[in-house]
C-alpha cells in the first residue's frame, strides 16, 4: 500500500494568473527562452538543474521551495530552477550530466560555480548568502496541513460535520518525504474550505492510531467523510490535481489546484431553474417568480444556504435596478478580482460572479 498510487485528494484576470503561476513554489521557473533574461543579469542566482523523474530531486524539492520562500524579497538573489527533460538545450550547455545538479551564477555572468554542499534548506542558504552577499535566515513556512495527535484525533476526525483527508506517515519514510509538498499544496488549496480538513498523523509515534486503521506502509491515506468516520482507502493519483479532484467529487466543493473556486462555485441548480423562469417571466410576474425562489432557498442548508441569499439577494436587485443589473455587477466584480485582494474576498466575489452569470439572459 504505501508504493502503490493512493489517497484522498476570471475572464479579466488569466494573463495575471498564467504569470503568476511561473512563481507559485517562490522558485522561478527557467526555461530555454528565459533564462538568460533571468540569469547573468543584475542579480546573483542559484539554478537546480533537475529531472521530474528523479529522486533525489523530489527528496530535494521541499528543502529548495523552503529556500525560494526565504530569499523570495532578497531583491540581488534569484532562486530557479530548470526542468532537463524540456530543456535539455540549457542543461547541455552548462554540462549538466546528473540530477539534480545546483550551480550558482554570478551577478552580471554566466560562468557558474558548482554546489557541492549538503542539499538541506540551512545549507543552501548559508552558501547563497556567502556568495550573494545577502544575510537570509531561513523561514519558517506556516503549514495548511493539520497535525494531529493521540489528544486531538478523534475530535478532528471522527466530526461527522467535516470530511477529513488523513496521511499516516513517518518521519523517516522517503516516499513520504517526496509526497510532503505536494500534500502542502493541497491543504494550503483547500485551506478556505470550512467543512473540508487535510491533516497527518505521525504512524510512527502513535501506533496505536496506526493499527486501529490498517495501517501497515507509510504512507498510507484514508478518507474519513461524514458520512463514514470507519474511513475509507484513498486509491486515486498523487499529484496535487488528483487530489484535489477527489475532494471536490466526494465533498462537493469547486477548487482547482491553485485553490481558485471554479465557474461552477456557488452555484445550485434547482436555484437556477428559477433564475431562468424569472428573468423570462414578464414584468407582472416576476415578484411571484421572486417569492418561489426565496421558498427554495429558505429550505437549504450549510453553505448552500448561504449561496440561496447571494441568489434571493441577485434577484432582488434585479426587480430593484433592472434587467441589466447582473452585466454590469459582474464587470464591476471582475475589475475586483483583477486586483491584489485577499483569498476571502476573492472567494466572495468568484462566488457572487459566478451565480450572477445565471441572470444573464442568453438571448
Amino acid at each position: 500500500m504505501s508504493r502503490s498510487p493512493a489517497t484522498c485528494l476570471i475572464l479579466g484576470t488569466l494573463a495575471v494568473f498564467v504569470f503568476a503561476s511561473a512563481f507559485a513554489d517562490d522558485v522561478v521557473v527557467l526555461t530555454e527562452d528565459n533564462f538568460d533574461k533571468e540569469v547573468g543579469q543584475d542579480r546573483g542566482a542559484l539554478v537546480e538543474f533537475y529531472a521530474p523523474w528523479c529522486g533525489h530531486c523530489k527528496k530535494l524539492a521541499p528543502e529548495y521551495e523552503k529556500l525560494g520562500a526565504s530569499f523570495k524579497k532578497a531583491k540581488s538573489v534569484l532562486i530557479a530552477k530548470v526542468d532537463c527533460d524540456e530543456h535539455k538545450g540549457v542543461c547541455s550547455k552548462y554540462g549538466v550530466s546528473g540530477y539534480p545538479t545546483l550551480q550558482w551564477f554570478p551577478k552580471g555572468s554566466l560562468e557558474p560555480k558548482k554546489y557541492e554542499g549538503e542539499r538541506s534548506a540551512e545549507a543552501l542558504a548559508e552558501f547563497v548568502n556567502n556568495e550573494g552577499g545577502t544575510n537570509v535566515k531561513i523561514a519558517a513556512v506556516p503549514s495548511s496541513v493539520v497535525v494531529l495527535t493521540s489528544e486531538n484525533f478523534d475530535e478532528i476526525v471522527l466530526n461527522e460535520k467535516k470530511d477529513v483527508l488523513v496521511e499516516f506517515y513517518a518521519p523517516w519514510c522517503g516516499h513520504c518525504k517526496t509526497l510532503a509538498p505536494t500534500y502542502e499544496k493541497v491543504a494550503t488549496a483547500l485551506n478556505q474550505e470550512e467543512d473540508v480538513v487535510i491533516a497527518n498523523l505521525d504512524a510512527d509515534k502513535y501506533k496505536d492510531l496506526a493499527e486501529k486503521y490498517g495501517v501497515s506502509g507509510y504512507p498510507t491515506l484514508k478518507f474519513f467523510p461524514k458520512n463514514n468516520k470507519a474511513g475509507e482507502d484513498y486509491d486515486a493519483g498523487r499529484d496535487v490535481d488528483d487530489f484535489v479532484t477527489f475532494i471536490n467529487e466526494k465533498c462537493g466543493t469547486n477548487r482547482d489546484a491553485k485553490g481558485q473556486l471554479t465557474s461552477k462555485a456557488g452555484t445550485i441548480e434547482a436555484l437556477d431553474a428559477i433564475v431562468k423562469e424569472f428573468i423570462s417571466a414578464p414584468a407582472e410576474e416576476k415578484k411571484s417568480v421572486f417569492r418561489k425562489l426565496e421558498e427554495e432557498a429558505d429550505k437549504l442548508d450549510g453553505s448552500a444556504a448561504r449561496y440561496g441569499k447571494i441568489y434571493v439577494k441577485a434577484a432582488k436587485s434585479c426587480l430593484d435596478k433592472g434587467s441589466d443589473y447582473a452585466n454590469k455587477e459582474i464587470l464591476r466584480l471582475e475589475r475586483m478580482l483583477a486586483k491584489s485582494i485577499s483569498d476571502g474576498k476573492r472567494d466572495e466575489f468568484t462566488l457572487k460572479k459566478n451565480i450572477l452569470r445565471s441572470f444573464v439572459s442568453d438571448e
